[in-house]
């Protein structure tokens, strides 16, 4: 059974006639999304310290926001979560994912720094995964400056964010320097493939449908062989040990259920420390509609409690 207050929001979303995201242009899906983010989300909680940053690369600039839980962040050296927001790689940003950020921040007692990496089509596959490695290493490099522990770094996304965590700690497996000590991946995408029975079980009337799925792929991915690239797809990265622990969270009437569990039980059978948990009554994205489902902000509290429990050790 779907939850109730998921099944009033699919409702409404039919009653008023909102488009699925595959049938817009980019521009117009991005700006619908964000749209619709004070119908869905909760109130903004308040931050100690919220700043827009940017970090200078030899061709670009990666905004980013950085949340810090205290009115003093100079007498503290805190953990921090470097966190990737969903969207298939062509929608969302730091402002679609501020509200959540926040509570990660308060509730965990952590930095959190959102990442604002380039989008597709105008930027194709790797652009999201160079910046979000490159906002990484920024991160561990500028620790000091920010008020970071380096060796309390976590990586944490949503779906197309849930994939850039994850393929960031592949990439940054072997840094002799930089360790991460956790990962977050909340519904991610790990098989850009489409070949999990999910995506047909779940692929329409759930608000992320599977056109809409292959809609995000083809504007990212220039060339079809990348997709099964372990840097596109880590579910089918011949290794994954040596990876940091790992929170992996799904829900019950995604498309991409199915190859979050995979992942999840790829890692653990790659001996990396990992937790799993389905919200079997929920959809893709339901975690930032704390405003209309109850299970969302559970869902958060959850994630929370896990980055407390690795990054302060509790």
């Amino acid at each position: 059974m779907i939850d109730p207050q998921v099944q009033a929001v699919l409702t409404a979303m039919e009653q008023n006639g909102i488009p699925a995201v595959h049938t817009l242009d980019p521009n117009t899906a991005r700006q619908a999304y964000l749209s619709r983010k004070d119908l869905v989300q909760p109130d903004a909680r308040a931050v100690g310290v919220v700043k827009d940053m940017s970090i200078e690369t030899a061709e670009h600039k990666i905004p980013v926001r950085y949340y810090h839980p205290s009115t003093s962040p100079g007498q503290l050296v805190l953990p921090a979560l470097v966190y990737f927001h969903g969207g298939g790689f062509v929608i969302g940003n730091i402002e679609s994912h501020d509200r959540l950020c926040r509570e990660l921040c308060v509730q965990a007692n952590c930095v959190v720094i959102s990442v604002d990496y380039r989008l597709a089509p105008e930027h194709r596959y790797p652009a999201a995964g160079l910046d979000c490695l490159a906002a990484t290493r920024w991160v561990h490099s500028n620790a000091a400056h920010l008020g970071i522990d380096p060796t309390r770094i976590a990586v944490g996304g949503d779906s197309a964010g849930g994939q850039l965590a994850a393929v960031t700690t592949l990439a940054l497996r072997d840094d002799p320097q930089l360790k991460l000590a956790f990962q977050l991946l909340i519904y991610p995408v790990t098989d850009v493939l489409m070949s999990s029975d999910s995506i047909e079980r779940n692929g329409q009337g759930y608000i992320l449908g599977k056109l809409d799925l292959a809609y995000f792929y083809q504007h990212y991915f220039e060339n079809e062989a990348d997709k099964a690239d372990p840097m596109a797809s880590p579910l089918r990265a011949p290794d994954l040990s040596g990876l940091p622990p790992a929170l992996v969270l799904t829900a019950g009437y995604d498309p991409l259920h199915d190859e979050g569990y995979a992942y999840a039980d790829a890692l653990s059978k790659a001996g990396v420390p990992t937790q799993y948990i389905c919200f079997t009554r929920q959809v893709h994205g339901f975690i930032l509609m704390g405003k209309l489902i109850d299970e969302a902000n559970f869902a958060v509290s959850t994630c929370a409690l896990a980055l407390r429990r690795a990054l302060h050790q509790e």
